[in-house]
């Protein structure tokens, strides 16, 4: 009996490079599971950020368009459109105003479709520039101490003034306008993310790694960049997911009071404002933009908390 022994080798199977579709999808779904706040935040926030990507065409008519003879058109009666539908009753009112119609004949359903821009325009801008300004000057406090005592101060100075109050008196002074009230809401909250900001590098500086770049002659501003600006990131973010529901509320705020968007932009805080004559009588034209507001701010909520349980390590072995 002989034996054959063979030269030939079986090139063990190599993994991809690429985890496949379904293990990454696996993996997204575990992480949304994990995190059911993130999901249901986002959701609400893609769903209206895409109306107000599509407000042209999701609006039925012109927002600033007036019909005096049309004015304070009820919603239509579903339940009355859906007995005809049915086979009982007469046919209601034509179905023109998803919404109904304000005291000038405007829809008030194409009126909060364009308000969704408005409102997550400020919202977004707020954050942005609140979080930038904020993370600038936080990280300067913080790190540099000869500034500290002096920008510190200042900060104080715009805390002690509530922000709504601080945000009138800057839209008196400069005007009305959807860039005003970016700025005069970014004022007001650039002292509590400076103040966030300034406690995390303070924290940051007594970090064995931070000594040894300091004592190793690494200069001020590689510092920051390597060792400083990106343990700053997971606060901020979540901080200015709170600044960006803050924001909206502040400008719905000023507009219902008058002093924010002029009454040709279509937001839902003028819209609200618009409409509280009539509160008791026609109570939709204020709860139809109360409602797409409360949805997004608390859309916006539920994915900072996310956030800030999935950036948080201590937070995330709890969950």
């Amino acid at each position: 009996m002989s034996i054959t022994v063979s030269n030939d080798f079986v090139a063990a199977p190599t993994l991809p490079d690429v985890l496949p579709p379904r293990r990454a999808r696996g993996r997204v779904g575990m992480f949304l599971h994990r995190y059911p706040t993130i999901a249901m935040g986002g959701f609400i926030l893609a769903v209206v950020l895409l109306i107000a990507i599509a407000a042209p065409y999701l609006g039925t008519v012109d927002p600033t368009a007036l019909a005096p003879a049309r004015r304070t058109r009820p919603p239509p009666d579903v339940v009355a459109w859906a007995g005809y539908w049915l086979g009982f009753g007469d046919k209601p009112p034509a179905w023109q105003f998803l919404f109904g119609s304000d005291m000038l004949g405007r829809d008030v359903y194409s009126r909060v479709m364009y308000g969704t821009r408005v409102s997550l325009t400020v919202g977004f801008a707020v954050a942005f520039f609140s979080s930038v300004i904020g993370l600038f000057i936080g990280v300067c406090s913080g790190f540099i101490r000869v500034l500290d005592a002096v920008v510190m101060r200042i900060m104080d100075g715009l805390m002690s003034i509530p922000s709504i109050l601080l945000a009138i008196a800057l839209m008196a002074l400069i005007g009305a306008s959807v860039q005003n009230v970016v700025l005069a809401i970014a004022v007001a909250e650039v002292p509590r993310v400076s103040r966030l900001v300034r406690g995390v590098v303070l924290s940051l500086r007594e970090q064995p790694y931070v000594e040894a770049a300091i004592a190793s002659g690494t200069r001020v501003h590689l510092i920051i960049w390597r060792h400083i600006l990106p343990n700053t990131l997971a606060p901020i973010i979540v901080q200015a997911t709170f600044i960006c529901a803050s924001a909206m509320l502040g400008e719905a705020t000023l507009s219902f009071i008058g002093a924010g968007t002029p009454p040709t932009i279509p937001s839902w805080g003028n819209i609200m404002a618009e409409g509280r004559a009539l509160w008791q009588v026609k109570p939709y034209i204020v709860f139809f933009p109360a409602i797409f507001l409360s949805l997004t701010v608390l859309g916006v909520n539920l994915l900072g908390d996310g956030l800030r349980d999935a950036l948080d390590p201590r937070l995330a072995k709890r969950i």
